[in-house]
């Protein structure tokens, strides 16, 4: 059993307060990644379930027990840090079995805890050397390992890629999904890189500013996205942001004209009370424009920049009304040798949220 859950935990130093009441259940064998931007609370709610930080209230509970006044070392938990924190006069095979000679554990479980961890991880021919002569992702490996051996209820990851070049890290990505399904146990996973959250996320807990702004599989917040920071943060360009106004309102539907172009319109499903005359804002995803002609409405944008990444491009643009835009197309070489840019819009590619950023639906 190694589900844990938060209820309403606190996190102050002094009088200010940096974790504003968390709630979560993350049922036993699930992957949760925590995502935000930096100074959000990730690694401190992460710390909090470690036991390297005291709560200032609420309820820690993991495997049907309650935390809170339970030292690190007695929760079930193991942790790989940012830093690959390796003994650098010690062997790969003695970092691995460091732990576990420390607390006295028999000869015979440990080797055979640490060859079981070498062939997962596959770094057996690694274990005489020592750190020094270890690549980054071979490090990360070994740090993962020493977490292995230790057979925890619980593993905690803090951002153990951001140390990697971008190549390593999709292959240690790969890896540590891999090792989720291998072992079957709770993994939770503290990244700001939103790709590594939807990719190796079986649930994402979005936070900003000590709070939890949603929780869900990734596909479902890249598709349902509970407010305009959710839908800014999940997916990747991020969404593309326009101010627009309330024009007219019907029975369950609103029409938006987007800013400075009063003739670029949409005319949307919403149950929302939504005033007319009111100031919103039209969400859409790079890759939900359509070609000139085939969409409710077009919008015509001017060129900036061009990236062709082969088969997909990216077109950087600005509208009448001065917003910045990414347009993804596909293998649109020429786009650089223009000056604008016409492409549809679909209603039901578009979000609409109101003027403090709450989705209106």
């Amino acid at each position: 059993m190694s589900e844990l859950s938060l209820k309403n935990v606190v996190k102050r130093f002094g009088a200010l307060e940096i974790i504003h009441g968390a709630d979560l259940e993350v049922k036993d064998g699930e992957f949760v990644v925590f995502v935000g931007p930096s100074g959000c609370g990730k690694s401190t709610l992460l710390r909090m379930i470690a036991g390297l930080e005291d709560i200032s209230g609420g309820e820690i509970n993991i495997g049907g027990k309650v935390v809170n006044d339970v030292e690190p070392a007695d929760r079930g938990i193991a942790m790989v840090f940012q830093s690959y924190a390796l003994y650098p006069h010690m062997t790969v095979e003695e970092n691995l079995s460091f732990g576990l000679r420390m607390n006295g554990n028999p000869k015979a479980d440990t080797e055979k805890r640490v060859t079981h961890a070498a062939n997962i991880l596959q770094i057996n021919e690694l274990m005489q050397r020592r750190p020094k002569q270890l690549s980054g992702g071979q490090r990360q490996r070994v740090a993962i390992g020493r977490a292995i051996v230790r057979e925890p209820q619980v593993f905690l990851f803090d951002e153990p890629l951001s140390n990697l070049d971008a190549e390593l890290r999709v292959q240690m990505r790969v890896e540590i999904s891999r090792l989720h399904k291998q072992l079957g146990t709770t993994m939770i996973y503290v990244t700001h890189d939103q790709t590594e959250a939807m990719t190796l996320a079986d649930k994402i807990v979005v936070l900003r500013s000590g709070n939890i702004e949603q929780v869900g599989a990734p596909l479902d917040l890249y598709d349902d996205p509970a407010n305009q920071f959710v839908a800014g943060f999940v997916g990747s360009p991020k969404m593309n942001f326009l101010k627009a106004q309330v024009v007219e309102t019907g029975s369950g539907t609103a029409t938006v004209a987007i800013a400075g172009e009063p003739n670029v319109r949409l005319t949307l499903p919403i149950t929302s009370a939504v005033e007319r005359g009111a100031d919103v804002t039209v969400g859409i995803r790079p890759e939900h424009f359509s070609d000139a002609g085939q969409g409710d409405t077009d919008l015509t944008v001017s060129i900036d920049v061009a990236e062709h990444l082969g088969n997909t491009s990216y077109i950087y643009a600005t509208t009448k009304g001065g917003e910045q835009m990414i347009i993804e197309r596909p293998e649109s070489r020429t786009a650089a040798q223009r000056d604008t840019l016409t492409v549809g819009l679909t209603a039901k590619r578009v979000f609409l949220f109101d003027s403090a950023g709450k989705r209106l639906r």
